[in-house]
């Protein structure tokens, strides 16, 4: 296992179960870029670890199941299946606050992290935001 998929590994287990907010900040470079579907590009790991926390606040006992992992030179990929209740506030990119749903979700998803000196630069997230939103019941119903 190399230096990427090892990083990756300890993302996702300060990620879910028992988030630790320090142990993924320390995961990241200071002038990390992620890229999310809901929130689009974070600049500096501080921002970073702010998604995080509002994710981890929002699902705060997630689990992630891998589908698929892969490590390709200094970047690891993670295909799999983020889930969890929606048991605490959801943050939207509007600065609004939406309370608990309460509802489990089960998104699928790839995660993909470059990593150079043992943190991550460059952090990708793809998941279906209208399926989570969905999940959620948070779209309007549909005319049949």
């Amino acid at each position: 296992m190399g230096e990427a998929r090892e990083v990756m590994d300890r993302l996702t287990d300060a990620l879910t179960a028992h988030p630790d907010l320090k142990a993924i900040g320390e995961l990241y470079a200071e002038d990390a870029v992620a890229l999310t579907p809901d929130e689009g590009e974070i600049r500096g790991r501080d921002g970073i670890v702010e998604y995080w926390r509002q994710m981890t606040e929002a699902v705060p006992e997630a689990t992630f199941e891998t589908v698929h992992s892969y490590e390709v030179g200094d970047t690891a990929i993670d295909e799999g299946v983020f889930s969890g209740r929606n048991s605490g506030p959801l943050h939207l990119p509007t600065g609004e606050t939406l309370p608990a749903t309460q509802k489990e979700i089960r998104i699928r998803g790839v995660d993909i992290a470059t990593v150079k000196d043992g943190r991550i630069v460059d952090y990708r997230l793809y998941f279906d935001e209208m399926e989570f939103l969905g999940q959620l019941g948070l779209l309007p119903d549909q005319p049949s």
